[in-house]
């Protein structure tokens, strides 16, 4: 099987290392989240609440193995729905995304993987911002 097909058959939520993969990838980001000087304001909040954290990191996770081909377990609000109010602006929205990227260039994701998860990000900024 060449490298083209295997790539076609495997999913990305398997490329991500399954939900192990995607738990290490939303804790890197969700931690560059409340150091980022660009949105560390909207986490400042959840900080002292780390019951709360977790269940912002359980969502997550489960929102992205859903969308990477793994598991149907999300069972939240849509991201237009969960982002409803915070007006969230394009600078801030990059700046998520490029923590998220930067933790999957960290842990060593290839580029291909990290490109197929920039696409699924911008195919949501359209339901995130300014909501």
């Amino acid at each position: 099987m060449s490298l083209a097909q295997e790539l076609n058959t495997v999913t990305l939520f398997e490329r991500l290392g399954g939900a192990a993969g995607v738990r290490r990838i939303v804790d890197g980001a969700i931690a560059a989240h409340m150091c980022n000087p660009v949105i560390r304001e909207r986490f400042e909040p959840y900080e002292d609440r780390p019951e709360l954290v977790e269940e912002v990191n359980k969502h997550t996770c489960d929102f992205f193995a859903a969308g990477s081909g793994g598991p149907d377990n999300y069972r939240g609000r849509s991201m237009a729905e969960a982002h409803r109010g915070m007006n969230i602006s394009a600078a801030e929205y990059d700046a998520a995304s490029e923590d998220l990227l930067r933790t999957m260039r960290a842990l060593k994701y290839d580029k291909t993987t990290r490109a197929m998860v920039y696409d699924i990000l911008r195919s949501l900024e359209c339901e995130i911002l300014h909501k």
